[in-house]
């Protein structure tokens, strides 16, 4: 799973991919068109997803991307709940994914971007993994 150049803009709606890097900004990929922007560093603040954790109770984190595995691998005996189902329904769902993720400080619209990134990034085919790739090829 490769999330090196995906990144989220403030101010923006969804992920984009990093397509250059410029002094003062970056140009960006919509993922969904594939068109390309300029977004400024003046206006917006990029957070690659690959730098994104998830607090846990221990007080240390969890890769995001290590979130996105679990989420893939129980995809077929617990799919993602909508993320517009009601805070117990995506609390239980989470704490299935990663139980031992902090509750005080992991919030419900925290949970709600994570779930809604996975189908996003899923249905674009963007979280297969390599070793699933290398399977196939042999």
């Amino acid at each position: 799973m490769n999330l090196e150049n995906l990144i989220a803009v403030s101010g923006l709606p969804g992920l984009y991919k990093m397509a250059a890097n410029r002094g003062n900004g970056l140009i960006i990929e919509d993922l969904a068109s594939g068109k390309k922007r300029f977004a400024s560093a003046r206006k917006h603040q990029f957070t690659p997803l690959e730098s994104i954790g998830i607090y846990t109770d221990d007080g240390d984190t969890t890769e995001l991307k290590n979130v996105f595995q679990a989420m893939l691998d129980q995809s077929e005996s617990n799919p993602p709940v909508p993320s517009s189902a009601s805070p117990a329904e995506l609390n239980n769902y989470f704490s299935e994914i990663l139980p031992n993720y902090d509750r005080d400080r992991v919030l419900i619209g925290d949970i709600k971007k994570v779930i809604k990134w996975f189908k996003y990034l899923n249905d674009k085919g963007l979280l297969i993994t390599k070793e699933t790739t290398t399977d196939e090829e042999e």
